[in-house]
């Protein structure tokens, strides 16, 4: 089979996602926005349906796929105007690194329920005075006589409030040199000392976003995630994939864009033909799906060399993939609203609501000029600029 051809599997699996994801829309994600409410309704039926847990090991209950197939999931429900943000948080990030590091019994409690939709965790790396430098986290967590002692904070941490737990990002004391180095604990959302306030975002989504407050809370041995002086190792395991689903998700929202684009430009009918018979219309659209396409082939590369075990080829692929992404989805949304004129900008069409949000696909989960960074740093060998 062609390198350029998902399986047969994965083509089904797209289709079956498109009908799901065609049940609701974007209507149903708009309105549970504007009314407060979450998209419980399509998270419990796409776990009760075995796509959230595609890429989730079998024996905990997961399809035992690879991370390729969970992001044509975000990508096919952002197609469908619902681009579920907690997908590349929750079983993304979380679900592998605790399948990657937990010990057994942290297998056994936590990733059934990702693999089924029932438990949703959020992920927590970002502070307000370190950004992307990973170096200069303060969160700490002290041993103490039964386990672990947490304090400080994180910022712009995404669905705390439908998550039982939080994989937080801390700093330990190594034991042989006493320097910090990052490690990971599950910490409950309800624990004694955990506090979160909503950030006023501008955003029309139902998935929201937190400042933390960890107020020196007390956490049992067993929250900790792998080993406490692994380094940057284990905390990079989930980056990877995070920014593979990111790009997926970018993807699929360009291409919800597009696709109301090219069908407003076939039935709108100015002066006696369509408006896409214009190649000023015509021509930003073709040059759109042209970058689209780029995009998806690149995100399957990432995804194929993550599942091949080529970790670093994949960081690669999927840092280049996350900023092609975020400029499909900002340029798509964009360039949709134009094609509407003035309907692109009232709420009926659907279009407006998605512009801050294309915008953050740049930003989010990792800026546009940290990922070019790395592809600056390790595909140019350019020195290191920060």
């Amino acid at each position: 089979m062609s390198q350029f051809t998902e399986s047969e599997e994965r083509r089904e699996l797209r289709k079956a996602v498109a009908a799901l994801g065609a049940k609701y829309g974007e209507h149903y994600f708009y309105d549970a926005a504007k009314e407060g409410r979450k998209t419980t309704e399509l998270w419990s039926e796409a776990g009760k349906l075995g796509y959230l847990g595609v890429s989730i090991p079998e024996e905990f209950g997961g399809g035992g796929g690879d991370i390729g197939d969970l992001a044509a999931v975000c990508e096919e429900l952002a197609i469908a105007g619902c681009p579920l943000l907690l997908m590349v948080v929750s079983p993304a990030i979380v679900g592998t690194v605790i399948a990657q590091y937990g010990t057994q019994e942290q297998k056994e409690r936590w990733l059934p329920g990702l693999a089924d939709g029932t438990a949703t965790y959020a992920f927590s790396i970002t502070e307000p005075d370190a950004g992307s430098n990973s170096h200069h986290l303060v969160t700490t967590a002290t041993k103490s006589e039964d386990g672990w002692i947490l304090k400080g904070g994180k910022t712009y941490i995404s669905g705390v409030d439908e998550a039982s737990h939080v994989l937080v990002v801390g700093r330990t004391a190594d034991a042989r040199s006493g320097k910090l180095k990052p490690a990971l604990f599950m910490v409950p959302t309800d624990a004694e000392g955990f506090s979160a306030q909503e950030i006023d975002m501008g955003l029309t989504s139902p998935e929201k976003q937190f400042t933390l407050f960890f107020d020196d809370i007390r956490l049992p041995a067993d929250a900790l995630v792998g080993s406490e002086d692994a380094g940057l190792e284990q905390l990079f395991a989930g980056l990877n994939p995070e920014r593979i689903m990111a790009a997926s998700m970018g993807t699929g929202t360009a291409r919800w864009a597009l696709n109301k684009a090219v069908a407003y430009a076939k039935e709108r009918d100015v002066w006696g033909k369509p408006i896409g018979a214009h190649q000023a219309i015509a021509h930003p659209l073709a040059q759109l799906h042209i970058d689209i396409e780029m995009t998806r082939l690149l995100t399957q590369k990432a995804a194929a060399l993550y599942a091949a075990g080529d970790l670093m080829g994949a960081g690669e692929a999927a840092n280049m993939a996350k900023v092609a992404a975020g400029d499909a989805a900002a340029k798509a949304v964009d360039t949709a609203i134009q094609t509407h004129g003035g309907n692109g900008l009232a709420n009926e069409y659907g279009l407006v609501q998605a512009l801050a949000s294309s915008r953050l696909s740049n930003i989010a989960p990792v800026s546009k000029q940290m990922a070019l960074n790395f592809v600056a740093q390790f595909s140019l060998g350019l020195p290191k600029s920060y």
